[in-house]
This record gives structure tokens, sequence and C-alpha cells, in this order.
């Protein structure tokens, strides 16, 4: 049975998440700062949220992966 942070670091897990990060975060980034964004009064605290942003769809991303590597194992 592999680790669950073996598999999280798997190359191909990473690369999905980074992907599904790239198409996802900047959506939600504009829904959740859009208008201070195009208002150009973005402050430090909202860039540091919206680099978090980025860190959901990606931490979704590999712990979905993670548990169906682990079922597909167990099958």
């Amino acid at each position: 049975m592999m680790s669950v942070l073996y598999l999280a670091s798997r190359k191909d897990v990473r690369r999905r998440a980074a992907t599904i990060a790239v198409i996802v975060g900047p959506i939600i980034a504009l829904i959740n700062h859009g208008d201070a964004l195009f208002a150009g009064v973005m402050t430090v605290t909202q860039w540091g949220k919206i680099a978090l942003t980025f860190a959901v769809p990606y931490s979704v991303s590999t712990v979905s992966s993670v548990l169906a590597i682990k079922e597909r194992e167990n099958d």
C-alpha cells in the first residue's frame, strides 16, 4: 500500500492538480476579488488571498487523485 504523501507527490498527480489550479484558480479569484481587481484597489492582503485561492483547487484535485488511486489499489 503506497503512502498518501508518496501518491500526492507523484508527477502525474502534481501535474493534474496544477492544471486544475491554473484553470479554476482565476475563476474563483475573479468571483471573489474581481471588483477590486478592475477598480485597481487591490491590497496586499487581497493579493495574498488570491494566492491562497489557487491552493484550494490544487489541494482538492490532489486529495481526489490520491483517494481514487487508493480506491483502485483496493479493488
